[in-house]
Parts: structure tokens; sequence; C-alpha cells
């Protein structure tokens, strides 16, 4: 019986090798496979849809906030093209002076002896202004009558105020918690802030200014280009502390159109300020006094960015008691910021400035 099943399981085990031996192609054509392969890759592959399935994203209807935004969006480009429309380029600006970065601390009477821009480039921007930038300045094209410019500037003027009423707005403005402040830094009297003091006259009679640095040698220079390209008047002035009245007749929908600067122009180039050898001296009498003056004490030690209004004063008093050469620390102003402290000194004391290292400032009485 043993012997029975075991020749069984046998022949079994050869019947389904055999078989397995036999391709699956000599029973169905090639195509059936074709077929059930496709169907089954796009099964495995394919995303079930069933009947009641969600709708893809792109079919949504946007939420409030995309409306919104995209109003937004359409109203600020038809706010643009409105504004490109009333505002026609060029700007015809009717001001009677030249255009400059800075009208306090730039002397006209000095040309440049080269450009670090090419002087094409104007910083009001391509087609903005009806005036050529020459590198330095944008020139005025008509002829300027200063008699009829000064009778216009008093009528808008007008009286000229009672010493009560100049007492009531320099209490109101003189204080440091003034919100009509603009804060005149190392770059003076700049073209951009005209329409800042003009912007401050629309809401306040007087605007309050604080000068800071450079400019601060020389506050007469200051006040006479505030009062000159503003058309106000200054009615206050105390060391550094400026308040600038606008006129009795101010109209604030009549002021001037004053035309932005878009950036800063680079500086141009200009003479060196100290030579190698002063005039009225040799070089071994020009090496004498400048280490002369470094082995002198200081003067003065100034501060960045800080109150220079009695400088000139003191180095008048210093030349004056048979001192010929006077030293000031500049340790902590800069080197850009001590080269313009020595012109203005120059022109002021006046001196000649023989050294401008090692962060001092040695000036010579001449």
């Amino acid at each position: 019986m043993l012997k029975l099943l075991s020749w069984r399981r046998s022949t079994l085990q050869n019947v389904t090798l055999h078989l397995s031996n036999i391709s699956l192609h000599n029973f169905y054509p090639p195509s059936v496979f074709y077929i059930s392969r496709f169907l089954s890759q796009s099964h495995s592959n394919g995303m079930y849809d069933p009947p009641f399935s969600h709708t893809p994203n792109n079919t949504l209807k946007p939420s409030n906030h995309t409306q919104k935004h995209n109003k937004k969006k359409i109203q600020n480009q038809q706010h643009s093209l409105k504004s490109m429309k009333v505002m026609n380029f060029p700007i015809n600006s009717n001001l009677p002076f030249d255009f400059r970065y800075s009208y306090s601390e730039v002397d006209p009477s000095v040309e440049p002896i080269g450009f670090r821009e090419p002087p094409r480039f104007s910083p009001f921007g391509p087609g903005r202004l009806d005036r050529k930038w020459t590198g330095t300045s944008a020139p005025v094209k008509k002829s300027v009558d200063l008699g009829k410019i000064e009778e216009e500037r008093n009528v808008v003027l007008g009286e000229p105020l009672s010493e009560e009423e100049i007492e009531e707005l320099v209490e109101r403005f003189r204080h440091s918690d003034c919100s009509r402040q603009i804060n005149l830094g190392k770059g003076g009297v700049t073209h951009n802030m005209l329409d800042d003091v003009h912007n401050h006259w629309k809401r306040a009679e007087a605007v309050r200014i604080k000068c800071l640095g450079v400019p601060t040698v020389d506050m007469d220079n200051v006040c006479f280009h505030l009062e000159d390209k503003s058309g106000g008047k200054i009615i206050y002035r105390h060391i550094n502390i400026l308040l600038l009245y606008r006129g009795r007749n101010y109209d604030p929908d009549n002021r001037p159109s004053i035309p932005l600067m878009l950036w800063k122009p680079y500086a141009p180039i200009y003479p060196k300020l100290v030579k190698n050898v002063a005039e009225g001296l040799t070089f071994e009498e020009t090496k004498e006094m400048r280490n002369r003056g470094l082995n002198s004490p200081p003067l003065m030690k100034l501060t960045r960015n800080g109150v220079y209004v009695n400088v000139v004063q003191r180095v008048r008093e210093a030349f004056d008691s048979e001192e010929k050469v006077v030293r000031l620390d500049c340790t902590h102003v800069g080197t850009s910021d001590c080269k313009k402290i020595g012109v203005k000194l120059r022109d002021l004391v006046p001196c000649v400035p023989i050294l401008c290292k090692y962060e001092q400032l040695i000036l010579w009485s001449g």
C-alpha cells in the first residue's frame, strides 16, 4: 500500500513540473496579454475615482481674502495710472535758483576737478525735470527778476510779527518734544528738506529746526539759505535751534512745486585741502610747523555730529594770543567731516590748514 502511494505522489509531481515548463502563450493569443497588462497598470497607477469624489482645488470659488487682495491690486494700478496722468512729466518748477543736493555745504564758485559718476545721470530721475543736470546742479533756464521775487516774498510774509506773537510761537515750538521738527545733519540745507518744510507749514505756522554736525560751524550761512530757499523767516535762534516762520499770508494750496531728488548724488572731486608746502613757507618750515602742532595740546576736542558753534571764535582768540599753530582733536569726528570743518575754518577765521591726518586738524595763522 505504501509503495502505491509513493508512486502516485511521484507521478503528480512530474505532471506539475511538466505543466510549469509549458508557457501560457501556447494557449492564449498575445493580444490578450497586452490588454490585461494595460488594465492592471491603469488600475494600479491611476487614482480611484468614486462616484461622489471631492472636486479639485482649481474649481473651488476664491475666498474673500483673495478677492479683496485682487481688488486692492487693481485699485493700486488704477491709482498709479491716474497719478502718472495728473503729474505731467517733465515737471516745470518756477523756483528762481539752481537745484543742488546741498545749498549750504557747497560753494558754487569752486568748480570740481572730476566726477565720481557720469554727469548725465540726474538724481531727479530720467525725464522728470525740465532742467539739465550738470553733475553738481540743475541751473535755471530763464532769467530771474530779483526785485519781483522779493516783492512776492514780502507779500507772503505780510506785516512783521509783534513781540507778543513771537513769544507765543517760540513757547509753542521751541521745546524738544515739539512734533513740528526737522533735523538738519551734515548735509546741511538739502533740496528735499525744502519739501519737508512746506509739508510742516500746511498744519503749523512755524517749524523747529535742530542743527547738528558740520553745518553748525557757520550758522549764519544755514539761516541765510533757509530763508532764501524756503521764503520764510527765522524768528528764533538759540545755539543750534531755529524757528522758521511761514508768513501771515502763506497759502498751502499755492505752495511752489518742488521736484524731489530720488537718490543722493555722489560728491564730485574737489582740489586738495592741504598742500604739500604751505604758501609763504618752505618745505622744511612746513614740516616744522606740523610737528609743532602735533606736539602742542589740543585747543578743542570735537565730537561726532556735535555742535560746533563756538569753534571759529575759539580759533580766532587763540591766534590773537600770539599762537601761530592750533590743533583740533577730531578723533571721533571722521576724516570727511574733519576736512569739511577745515574748509569752513579756512574761509571764516581765516587760516591755512597745514595737516589733516591722524584724526587731527592743524591750522596755521598765516
